[in-house]
């Protein structure tokens, strides 16, 4: 049986940019398991352990000479992947400040940059292959559909998908937030400052992203590290 969750207003979206936006200069401190992120040496080594392996499912796609899509790119984190496996990249997102630091973070590398709303903006092509990691659990249900029609329409035929995204744990998050409730879509989420924000944060079954993808013609395979990480790969029918 499925759970249905509590709505969420399209503010809370709006909130959720604001909130990226301004978390851009700490972002890749969650990464890096740094400061309020930091939950010790042991998690920290199991975190980064998880990571290798998600990178080792991420080479299975073969993207050399690929030409890929990059759906909410943040800092650049995944990015600079995805380029080092020889993809050649289009790197979307909403806030202008992630945007800035993924261009740095890449240098030199040729890469083509998009700043666009991805619950309005339509791809003007399609693609060898389409990433995305983690976006997905920052979708709400009434937007899900919506997504996963983006990420059908905007693939080739034969073409892959990568979606990376977090298993619930506490240990995942700062020290200072409490994940959702199983039937809440939204959480609030602080910066080293002090300030707050509602965002979403809808974690999903292996079995209902697995039948939501079928719905748009996506055969996926989905599969999770031991404690941290949540990974669906495959390809559009």
């Amino acid at each position: 049986m499925t759970l249905q969750h509590e709505p969420v207003d399209d503010s809370i979206l709006d909130e959720q940019l604001e909130y990226y936006r301004a978390r851009a200069p700490q972002y890749d401190d969650w990464f890096q398991r740094r400061g309020r992120f930091d939950r010790g040496d042991e998690a920290t080594a199991v975190w980064q352990h998880e990571i290798d392996l998600v990178r080792s499912w991420l080479a299975t796609l073969e993207l050399a000479g690929r030409d890929v899509l990059e759906l909410a790119a943040g800092t650049g984190i995944w990015t600079a992947e995805l380029l080092a496996q020889g993809a050649s990249v289009t790197a979307i997102d909403a806030a202008p400040e992630m945007l800035d630091r993924l261009r740095r973070r890449v240098g030199a590398r040729p890469i083509t940059t998009i700043e666009a709303d991805l619950f309005a903006w339509r791809p003007p092509r399609q693609f060898d292959a389409v990433v995305s990691c983690f976006f997905m659990s920052h979708v709400p249900d009434q937007r899900f559909d919506g997504f996963l029609d983006l990420l059908s329409s905007t693939v080739r035929s034969g073409g892959r998908v990568f979606l990376l995204d977090s298993s619930r744990n506490e240990l995942s998050t700062a020290i200072d937030h409490t994940l959702p409730s199983d039937r809440d879509q939204t959480m609030r989420r602080r910066l080293d400052d002090g300030r707050s924000f509602r965002i979403v944060k809808r974690f999903r079954s292996d079995e209902e992203l697995a039948a939501a993808c079928a719905r748009h013609g996506l055969v996926v395979d989905v599969r999770r590290s031991p404690n941290f990480f949540q990974v669906v790969t495959g390809t559009r029918a």
